[in-house]
């Protein structure tokens, strides 16, 4: 596991109950709009105000942020509501900004966390600064590139940080904006037991009807947070419209979150996963048996002087189990990526067999 030297994320006047909210538009557009839609999450218990200064956009020509202007909105922010603010910086002057105007929390945005030039340079920025940080996964699904930022912002002597969760892009779109991937926010869970992660659902999604369903999964998954993009007007958002929600809207999806315990146990559930480790001491029993059978194929191919990989036999396996997985109640798709993985196993010992 890895080793971050970390501090809890404790806001005075913020429960330490789960789930964390941050809240707040994806762009502060006008002074109006950002003590609007601060004004209606405050009324309904919201403390943490997000929104965008600085927006980093794929393609030039789209609103790129109002720019330090903004910062004294969030100022009055805190004047006026009593909510802590927090916003993205993507780099050293960003952070001396946000620093200058008394900013509670910054966080790196996705396609910062994906340049390990960039991520150093706001780590240099930080050094000495005790504030919040949280760190977006990269745009790309690489885990070690997200612990490499989480690491760089730590070593500069930054120990209350967090990591959010906001899915991988992918070239093929499909429900997501972008792909939730959740078995990597649950590896860096396993990898650094006492990070926060919090997950955002509105880039997930990109679309707001997604928004609900997305935070009961991340709830469901041990999520401590959720960080949701919410306008007053959403229609008529800047950037990012279609995956906003009023303050209205968010506080109905969060009163119908089921909060699961993490840690309460039962017998039944001892007895259960008793049975789990059994199974999984069955499966690498007969994955063994397949892998001696595999060294013995070897062994007949290089004596017969054959090839070692016949993709005949290899397109009928993994359309033959992806059949009988649908019959058994699994996913055919994960079925064959299982299989795919014990093909490239048997192959790897196959060629040691073949090149001794």
């Amino acid at each position: 596991m890895e080793q971050l030297d970390l501090l809890p994320i404790e806001l005075e006047g913020v429960s330490q109950e789960r789930p964390l909210i941050i809240a707040g538009p994806c762009s502060a557009e006008t002074e109006e709009q950002v003590m609007t839609t601060a004004k209606s999450l405050s009324d309904k218990g919201i403390k943490i105000f997000r929104a965008g200064i600085w927006k980093p956009r794929t393609k030039p020509g789209g609103f790129e942020g109002i720019g330090v202007e903004g910062l004294s909105w969030l100022k009055e922010v805190k004047k006026e509501t009593g909510m802590y603010v927090a916003t993205e910086v993507a780099t050293a002057k960003h952070v001396y900004e946000c620093l200058k105007a008394d900013v509670d929390i910054v966080w790196i945005g996705a396609r910062t966390t994906a340049n390990p030039f960039a991520v150093q340079e706001i780590a240099d920025a930080l050094k000495g600064v005790d504030i919040p940080v949280y760190v977006k996964n990269p745009v790309n699904p690489d885990l070690e590139l997200w612990i490499g930022a989480l690491e760089r912002i730590n070593n500069a002597g930054l120990k209350r940080i967090g990591a959010i969760h906001r899915g991988f892009s992918s070239y093929d779109k499909k429900i997501y904006r972008n792909l939730p991937q959740w078995h990597i926010p649950i590896e860096l869970r396993r990898r650094i037991p006492n990070l926060p992660i919090i997950c955002d659902p509105s880039h997930i999604g990109g679309k707001r009807e997604l928004i609900a369903p997305l935070c009961q999964q991340a709830m469901d998954l041990g999520f401590d947070g959720l960080i949701i993009e919410s306008h007053c007007n959403p229609e008529c958002a800047w950037s990012d419209a279609a995956q906003q929600v009023t303050p209205d809207i968010l506080d109905y999806i969060l009163n119908l979150l089921v909060i699961r315990s993490e840690h309460q146990t039962t017998e039944n559930l001892n007895e259960l996963r008793r049975q789990i480790d059994e199974c999984d001491n069955d499966l690498m029993d007969i994955l063994a048996k397949r892998m001696r059978v595999c060294r013995e194929i070897g062994t007949f191919k290089k004596e017969h002087n054959m090839t070692i990989l016949q993709t005949g036999r290899y397109n009928e396996i993994l359309d033959k189990r992806g059949a009988q997985g649908s019959l058994c109640g699994m996913d055919s798709d994960f079925v064959k990526q299982v299989f795919e993985l014990i093909h490239e196993e048997s192959v790897r010992q196959q060629m040691e067999i073949i090149n001794k």
